[in-house]
């Protein structure tokens, strides 16, 4: 199967999109989008495990049980988080209304925001940004649905891929908005795949729980875990395959396409971590189990010294081998290897990083590359995809309210 990688648009068969400005950002800029399907579409979907869940999670975890839906409502600006009853009760009257004029079941509408934790939603502007909305639904909208997503973004974040299935185009899109408050297990970021592919549930549910360990889970950029967290796929069926099924002839090739749409994706959103300026990829292998390699690569990710060290550049292994050490992971010390890319800086619990300083300080000071460490005691692997750490990081949340 020959899978294709989109080029910048936002077209998806049967989907049609918007983004307006109802006055929610001071900036002016859009704060709501609209993404409505066609016809109801197979859904599947992950929110935050934080305890303390926004008005819209805790709606949409309802709505996504059923497996179906058409829409999906977003603003931005506000999180509709820790708002209570009144927070749950504007939820469900926007969404009722956005299904009124769109004339579809409020079942099947989705709602998510994000923005600033703690403060009411109001009701009147974000209903006549939904007015404004569905009057401005249009195929070509993706990108404004996309700014009016976006919070503390500094670009949108779009991808997509093409490919055959029954002999049919299939397109697999996603639209995504990250920045801060990256952790392990999700982060301050909505995500949206939409497909055209007739997909079954159970098909769709194993993409997403395949696809998510790789992808959103894996990235770091502060540590900080939200309370608005949302993965949705959807797949309407308009390209009019023959449903996928996990036993389908072309089922890995569609869960492979949309595994790689969703890493992507989530490199971005770590590319985009407030204040960074660098990208590293951790890998760990040869842990006692795969719990032992994520304890350390999680450890090291988030690691405020091993950040800072990242952004100056600096090839020394301490601040690695620590974290690693103070993870939990049971390993033996002496028989740890370190490399940032190809480069050996521990070899069997002895730092040679001298020996070896002017090739691993031209790695260091890449904007991309790969730090491996090499725990020599079983058949454990993990990924994790961090940011390093900035002044700039520490300037923006002293000044800005999230």
């Amino acid at each position: 199967m020959k899978v294709a990688v989109g080029e910048p648009c936002f077209r998806v068969r049967g989907y049609r999109y918007a983004g307006v400005a109802c006055g929610l950002k001071e900036s002016g800029k859009r704060d709501v989008a609209l993404i409505v399907s066609d016809v109801p579409a197979r859904l599947a979907a992950s929110f935050t495990t934080n305890v303390v869940k926004a008005a819209p999670v805790l709606i949409g975890q309802e709505r996504a049980a059923r497996g179906w839906a058409q829409a999906i409502l977003v603003n931005s600006g506000n999180a509709n988080a820790y708002t209570g009853r009144d927070g749950i009760a504007t939820a469900r009257l926007l969404t009722r209304h956005a299904a009124r004029l769109l004339k579809i079941d409020p079942e099947l509408v989705i709602p998510s925001s994000t923005g600033r934790i703690g403060c009411p939603l109001p009701r009147q502007r974000v209903r006549a940004g939904v007015d404004d909305a569905v009057r401005q639904l249009a195929a070509d909208g993706a990108a404004r649905a996309l700014e009016g997503m976006m919070t503390t973004d500094a670009f949108g974040k779009f991808a997509s891929r093409r490919l055959r299935i029954d002999g049919r185009e299939v397109e697999i899109a996603g639209l995504a908005k990250g920045a801060g408050m990256i952790a392990p297990h999700m982060a301050t970021m909505l995500a949206y795949i939409l497909t055209d592919a007739a997909v079954s549930a159970p098909a769709l549910r194993r993409v997403l729980k395949e696809a998510l360990p790789s992808s959103f889970n894996a990235i770091v950029v502060d540590g900080d875990m939200s309370t608005n967290d949302t993965v949705l796929l959807l797949a309407n069926g308009v390209a009019g395959n023959r449903a996928l099924t996990p036993r389908s002839r072309d089922f890995r090739g569609f869960a492979a396409a949309a595994t790689d749409l969703m890493r992507e994706l989530a490199r971005m959103i770590v590319k985009d971590g407030e204040g960074a300026t660098k990208v590293i990829d951790i890998a760990v292998r040869g842990a006692r189990s795969q719990r032992d390699a994520e304890r350390v690569a999680d450890a090291i990710a988030r690691s405020p010294l091993c950040k800072t060290a990242f952004y100056g550049g600096d090839p020394y292994a301490g601040r690695v081998v620590c974290a690693a050490g103070y993870s939990g992971a049971r390993f033996d010390p002496g028989r740890l290897d370190v490399y940032l890319d190809d480069v050996a800086i521990v070899r069997r619990g002895v730092e040679v990083v001298r020996k070896v300083e002017r090739a691993a300080a031209r790695i260091a000071a890449r904007d991309e590359y790969c730090l491996t460490l090499d725990l020599h005691g079983g058949r454990g692997t993990a990924r994790r995809v961090t940011s390093d750490l900035t002044v700039d990081y520490v300037r923006f949340n002293s000044d800005y309210r999230t």
